[in-house]
């Protein structure tokens, strides 16, 4: 097995430095090392190009493990194909904060429906949000067992910062059940928020 760490490194670097090993290989793994999902998907897409199969794995907020697939056979010939890299998917100094676990008010079933299609729609956008801040209720997104847990991991894969109030976390008991992003305070969520050039608030 062959090993990049393209870590720190922007594109088109991780994918160029991939290539280069690639077309030195008959058969095997490559295993590269990058710290952000743009770069993944980078990676991916190159692999796809050139018929080899890619796996990705997310190590912690910082790390992600792409692992190319050498078959015996395979084109592993140097290519003219440029190297693209893709645009980053969000939406520049857009923040999304969510205070609570249900939508509007009225009537809190039909509230935890609409935020869950919130969330959901959220995944649908031409751009996601930069960061997403969950506070009070809106706690209670990011943990074990809720609804809109695998859409704010699909969302967090391609580069969106989840952020948690951890105060709010101890408040309701789930301190151990954060399942998505990281935990933060209230500096940090006043930070973002005064910051943002956009905060959306459902």
């Amino acid at each position: 097995m062959e090993r990049v760490d393209a870590r720190g490194k922007t594109c088109p670097l991780p994918v160029i430095e991939t290539k280069k090993v690639l077309e030195s290989m008959t058969e095997g793994t490559v295993e590269v090392l990058v710290d952000n999902a743009i770069a993944v998907q980078n990676l991916c897409k190159m692999a796809e190009q050139k018929k080899m199969k890619a796996v990705s794995e997310k190590q912690s907020e910082d790390c992600y493990v792409v692992t190319i697939t050498v078959e015996a056979g395979s084109q592993t010939q140097p290519d003219a194909a440029p190297v693209v890299c893709m645009p980053d998917g969000r939406s520049a100094g857009t923040v999304v904060a969510l205070t609570a676990e249900t939508m509007g008010t009225g009537d809190d079933v039909l509230g935890k429906i609409l935020m869950k299609g919130f969330v959901y729609a959220l995944t649908e956008q031409e751009q996601l949000p930069e960061t997403i801040v969950l506070y009070n209720g809106g706690a209670k997104l990011s943990v074990e067992g809720a609804e809109t847990l695998a859409d704010l991991k699909l969302m967090e894969a391609q580069g969106v910062e989840i952020l948690t109030c951890g105060t709010c976390l101890n408040h309701y008991g789930l301190s151990e059940k954060l399942a998505v992003g990281s935990v933060t305070n209230m500096y940090r969520i006043a930070e973002v928020l005064s910051k943002a050039g956009k905060v959306i608030r459902p």
